[in-house]
């Protein structure tokens, strides 16, 4: 079981993205601001396989879901 804190890095890691600070900056920068009227996990810029990584993160209220609400935060900026 991994029991390590879980972090944007991480989280960019498990979405199959590049997750060095420059990189994550930079998509966020890109895909910003996502409009309110969209879910995080039905942004178009996220393939199936990461769209559903983030909906059961946040469904499951996994030990996923306080980065994945930062995420959400940071793309609404």
């Amino acid at each position: 079981m991994d029991t390590s804190k879980h972090n944007l890095s991480k989280l960019f890691d498990q979405l199959g993205l590049a997750s060095d600070e420059k990189s994550i900056e930079a998509f966020i920068a890109h895909h910003s601001p996502l409009s309110r009227e969209i879910a995080l996990q039905d942004a178009p810029f996220w393939s199936e396989g990461q769209s559903q990584f983030l909906e059961e993160g946040l469904e499951d209220d996994s030990d996923w879901a306080e980065v994945i609400d930062e995420l959400n935060a940071l793309m609404r900026h």
